[in-house]
């Protein structure tokens, strides 16, 4: 089996719906995401995927994301911007463009996302 990983950033704003405490507030993160890949074969060229390529899906998302207020972003106009909930927001996405990418080869083994240096959430099916 072989893996990739790539890390990514973006800023983005949020709050956090039927919470008690700070986060009830819009506040800003510098979130870090890192997406992981997994997959038995290569490529013709000795590569499960191309880092630049998972680069670009990766930044689809992101520009989705960055220098947003996230809970005015569909799904999380109703489901809480977490950072658990972006770990899997992030997972589905390219796990879709993946699948069609690469015909199912190449799979996302998992996403962590932090929220800030010291705090992370991860996702994995």
């Amino acid at each position: 089996m072989f893996q990739v990983t790539v890390e990514d950033t973006f800023a983005a704003g949020h709050y956090l719906r039927n919470y008690r405490g700070k986060c009830e507030n819009p506040h800003g993160h510098n979130y870090k995401v890192r997406v992981t890949l997994y997959g038995e074969e290569l490529d013709r060229a000795g590569l499960l995927l191309d880092f630049k390529d998972l680069k670009d899906v990766m930044r689809d998302v992101m520009d989705r994301l960055d220098h947003q207020m996230i809970n005015d972003l569909e799904p999380f106009t109703v489901l809480n911007p977490s950072a658990e909930n972006l770990a899997k927001y992030f997972y589905d996405e390219t796990q879709a463009k993946l699948r069609a990418a690469t015909d199912g080869r190449v799979r996302v083994k998992d996403v962590t996302v932090w929220e800030t240096e010291t705090t992370t959430a991860t996702y994995f099916e």
